[in-house]
């Protein structure tokens, strides 16, 4: 990844890692989860997920080898339970500002609270106003009083009036935190005011607090030489529902969960255990766990040689560890394919920059092992995708993975490489590799057939200067791509921001004696980063990059944050998601997509995006409303 420094601003670098490889001997060991989920509605079942095993190269550097943790399972329910009649550890209330208004005796107005104060004696509202809790986002105060069936009641802030993803997930997490800090092992989260949420957003609200404390429980510590087993065993949600609509709900976000821990532990991972070969393993691992889905195929240097990706190969060509091009296929198991997608990870397992090395204060070289972060999320989205089983959705998931390193075999500036279209490309930065391993990639996709690419990297520095640590930028030139992903972020919680194409850029990437350069300057690189990719995508194919340097990292935590897995899910799983009667008849059915809606039209047992509205359409949001009939 291309690195910019910024005065006192630190900012992005790649990320990779590395280890020796030919006399390295493989060993299995778990490097999956590891723990297990389950998560129900009542009546409870003990749904547990499979770790994943997982082979790792024997490290001759440092001699780590990843510990092997100890399963352990948490079971999450949606119940219907008085809240003062519910036993266990911790008991939580989510509250907005609104919630913690209080009457000219300092009471809550609010008829949870108002409950849980009369029976505490009224220290709930005492103690809220001694520590000035006011339910502002991030606050929040757990407190061990006599009088209700848990042991200890919590208040945890939401904010001003809200209903995002989000603020629930925040939530789990805040709990699970204080789960940790109490060495609780069972707690129930609720919210004080629940009556206003519609059934559609109860079940989201839901899976967005699941979601919270299942990533908030997880803890990486496979590279550490004492670890502490999680104490958390159960999350009960309270008051939003049960059945088995919330239930479905639950076990989607314990799918979705299980490929963010997954993209986390890769990224974790260090350049001296996670090499491109143990990467290829693990995809290889992916497929054979679910292999009614999914198939694997695997490039050596010879085969990707003989397709010609010579600007991926030439990025490698420094390396002791050779590459490995990655292609992971999902099709679903009955039914006709009406979607064809590509998810392309860049997979560089670690970037020293080459021989434009990365120096200096800001240039991250130590965190370099996550510029496999866009990997990471298509392999966490795999995993995942091979869980839910989406009908209807072919999906590529595509990572060309390597090392950029530097040796008398490597890649100099000023050398041109010959991209496996054919293009040329001067290579005037060695550390703008990733869009040189991409651009192979990015050919390789379409030449699978798919419809639309999406593809993710840890690509530029420039784009962490512009939106900073938290928000991915989004280039494409589809309205319709931007509208779809863009929808699929809001859902997942994820923070995405189209970022503009200006195709007068591209004059800076242009080559005296090549078709093009590989960069072209500090200014507006994040944009020129995109156009140089979109040079190798084919015109008919729908395209969006995304640059998620920023938030695939979390510098304060020091840990992945798996970004990236739940939005490729949430799109993928959209686009597959069987809608409508089964009667044959043709109707209109509308998707809830965050601004607008889509409609796919059916007919006899055909689905297609369709076009004007006809009489007698049957409008239902999947998100936000129920069905109904309008027109004549």
């Amino acid at each position: 990844m291309a690195a910019i420094r910024v005065s006192s601003l630190t900012l992005l670098a790649s990320t990779s890692a590395s280890a020796s490889a030919a006399s390295s001997v493989f060993t299995k060991l778990q490097f999956g989860p590891s723990w297990g989920i389950s998560l129900t509605a009542i009546p409870l079942c003990s749904r547990r997920t499979k770790r994943m095993a997982h082979s790792i190269a024997r490290a001759t550097l440092g001699l780590t080898q990843p510990k092997q943790i100890e399963a352990s399972k948490i079971s999450i329910a949606a119940k219907e339970i008085d809240l003062v009649e519910w036993k266990g550890d911790i008991l939580a209330v989510g509250v907005t500002e609104k919630d913690m208004a209080k009457d000219e005796n300092s009471k809550f107005k609010n008829s949870t609270l108002q409950k849980l104060d009369t029976q505490l004696g009224g220290f709930l509202s005492e103690a809220s106003t001694e520590e000035d809790f006011t339910g502002k986002a991030g606050q929040s105060t757990v407190l061990r009083l006599p009088g209700l069936g848990s042991k200890r009641v919590g208040l945890v802030g939401l904010g001003s009036a809200v209903n995002s993803t989000t603020a629930y997930r925040s939530l789990g997490e805040a709990v699970a935190a204080a789960a940790k800090s109490a060495l609780a092992s069972n707690i129930a989260i609720t919210l004080a005011s629940p009556e206003g949420l519609s059934a559609e957003t109860k079940l989201s609200t839901a899976s967005a607090i699941a979601t919270g404390a299942v990533l908030g429980t997880f803890e990486d510590n496979r590279f550490m030489s004492e670890s502490k087993k999680p104490s958390l065993k159960s999350v009960d949600i309270l008051g939003l529902g049960t059945g088995p609509e919330i239930e479905k709900k639950l076990k989607y976000a314990e799918d979705v969960c299980a490929g963010i821990i997954l993209g986390k532990e890769l990224v974790n991972a260090p350049a001296n255990v996670l090499t491109p070969a143990v990467l290829a393993e693990e995809a290889k691992r992916i497929a054979s766990t679910y292999n009614d889905v999914l198939s694997a195929t695997i490039l050596d240097v010879e085969q990707c040689k003989e397709l010609k990706m010579g600007s991926y190969l030439a990025v490698a060509a420094a390396s002791a560890n050779p590459p490995h091009f990655i292609h992971l296929c999902y099709k679903p198991l009955g039914g006709a394919v009406k979607t064809k997608l590509a998810l392309v990870g860049k997979g560089l397992t670690f970037d020293s920059g080459g021989y434009n090395i990365k120096t200096g204060p800001g240039c991250l070289i130590e965190l370099m092992k996550f510029d496999m972060g866009g990997s990471a999320a298509v392999l966490g989205a795999a995993k995942a995708i091979g869980q839910i089983k989406p009908a209807g959705v072919e999906v590529h998931f595509i990572v060309a993975a390597c090392e950029n390193m530097i040796s008398g075999t490597g890649m100099r500036p000023g050398d041109i490489v010959t991209a496996s279209n054919g293009k040329t490309i001067e290579v005037n930065n060695t550390d703008a590799e990733g869009r040189l391993t991409l651009a192979d990639a990015l050919v390789y996709a379409c030449n699978q057939g798919v419809e639309k690419i999406v593809d993710l990297a840890t690509l530029t520095g420039a784009c962490i200067v512009a939106l900073g640590p938290s928000i991915a930028g989004v280039f494409t030139p589809s309205d319709d791509l931007a509208s779809e992903v863009l929808a699929a972020s809001e859902v997942s919680g994820e923070k995405l921001w189209r970022m503009p194409m200006e195709e007068s850029y591209w004059e800076s990437m242009k080559s005296g004696v090549a078709d093009m350069v590989n960069t072209g300057g500090r200014q507006g690189g994040a944009i020129t980063a995109a156009l140089f990719l979109k040079q190798f995508v084919d015109e008919k194919v729908q395209w969006m990059h995304i640059d998620l340097a920023g938030p695939v990292w979390n510098d304060k935590k020091k840990t992945a944050t798996g970004f990236g897995v739940s939005t490729l899910v949430e799109w993928s799983n959209d686009l597959g998601t069987e809608v409508g009667d089964s009667s044959g008849q043709d109707c209109w059915f509308g998707l809830s997509l965050g601004q607008g809606m889509r409609l796919v039209m059916r007919r006899g047992s055909d689905w297609f995006w369709g076009g004007p509205r006809e009489q007698g359409i049957l409008v239902g949001c999947k998100e936000a409303c129920s069905p109904t009939w309008v027109g004549d």
